[in-house]
């Protein structure tokens, strides 16, 4: 297939394909989004080059046809993207009126309560409004985020109503808002976070943006007040009160921030700060991704299960991991055995211990995001394999 055959092939060949609902993005911003892939094909290509060169000429003949058959999965791939962001666009709409109901029964809005044969609704219901605590414990059910909810925080979480997710186009990410009743610690019924993404389906993040919390007199929950005693003989016999920054769930609204000058932090700092934004991203996208659509499923505790099946490996064997620890045992075992004639030899090296490595990040299927900021790169992660 030549050049000019390829460059038809990814819109009139395919432009009949698409629904009608397709129809959204212009001929335009369809062909940018496949010149974007061949752009970046193109940048690895270079690298591939001296590779190339090597083969003989027969082979590196059949390499470029496997090359442009590649160009053409890729077009593929670009109509793919396009019609997803459609379809879940479509769906995003039909679960609103379901977001909805949950809302009003949580939050006793519509009453569903069972009532006897008397008439009488049924005493536990009549105790309370809707459901009681529905959010903190579907939250805290979730392993990621009861990492991140103190006792303090759970008081506070008690006022939240709804979590919602909306997905925002330029630039291009999601945000999340948290609505509250009136309660004592802040004076926001609305916390919102938002994540702008340079590009989505890497994902590579560019910044998280959250609300500064008004907090009511001594009731902040993301620092604790430190009284520390005067020294003896000192004239001010008043303790010194101290502000430091604690853990708490309200620290996601506060997202760590990457510095406008790369050259302002160093190499240790960056690693920081892409520990931190990486946490913070986890923490943002199970929120959209399984809380706000499953959340009954954690309220009543059945999502846990779910995970735990997930955490399975591909063959279904769960055994796998238990005679992978046996073996490990065995091993130490081994190393514990060969210290001990290390020590009864009189030869003066000791065996080294077998460090077990750990399995790299984005193994589950997602990978953690990128995050750039004027040239500097944060949350390093492998490019996908490229097909050639």
């Amino acid at each position: 297939m030549s050049n000019c055959d390829k460059n038809n092939f990814d819109m009139s060949e395919l432009d009949s394909s698409l629904p009608a609902a397709a129809a959204a993005l212009s001929a335009e911003e369809r062909a940018g989004l496949v010149n974007a892939l061949k752009d970046k094909l193109q940048s690895f290509s270079a690298q591939h080059v001296d590779i190339l060169e090597t083969l003989s000429p027969n082979v590196r003949k059949r390499v470029e046809v496997l090359r442009e058959i590649q160009s053409q999965h890729d077009e593929l791939e670009a109509k793919f993207q396009e019609e997803k962001a459609v379809l879940e666009a479509k769906y995003q709409k039909l679960y609103q009126p379901l977001y909805t109901k949950r809302y009003e029964i949580v939050n006793g809005v519509t009453e569903v309560g069972v009532t006897d044969a008397s008439g009488q609704g049924d005493t536990k219901s009549d105790e309370a409004i809707g459901v009681p605590e529905f959010w903190l414990t579907a939250m805290k059910t979730n392993e990621v985020l009861a990492e991140e909810i103190t006792e303090r925080d759970e008081e506070a979480l008690k006022f939240l109503k709804d979590i919602k997710s909306s997905r925002i186009d330029n630039p291009k990410g999601f945000k999340l808002e948290f609505f509250f009743d009136a309660n004592p610690f802040f004076k926001n019924t609305v916390l919102s976070k938002t994540y702008h993404m340079i590009d989505e389906d890497e994902p590579i993040l560019e910044k998280a943006i959250g609300t500064q919390i008004e907090w009511n007199s001594g009731k902040c929950l993301t620092q604790k007040v430190m009284k520390k005693k005067p020294k003896k003989g000192s004239k001010n016999a008043k303790p010194i009160m101290k502000t430091e920054k604690c853990d708490s769930f309200f620290n996601f609204f506060s997202p760590p921030e990457v510095p406008d000058d790369e050259d302002e932090i160093d190499e240790e700092e960056a690693e920081e700060l892409q520990n931190l934004m990486e946490q913070d991203y986890d923490i943002g996208s199970t929120i959209r991704d399984k809380i706000i659509p499953h959340a009954v499923s954690w309220f009543t505790g059945e999502a846990v299960e779910g995970d735990d099946i997930d955490m399975v490996d591909d063959d279904g064997n769960e055994d796998d991991d238990d005679e992978d620890e046996d073996e490990d045992d065995e091993d130490d075992d081994e190393d514990d055995d060969d210290e001990e004639e290390a020590v009864k030899s009189k030869k003066p090296s000791v065996p080294k211990r077998n460090v077990k490595g750990h399995a790299p990040e984005g193994q589950s299927g997602e990978r953690p995001p990128e995050c750039k900021q004027h040239g500097r790169t944060f949350l390093l992660v492998a490019w996908p394999v490229i097909h050639w």
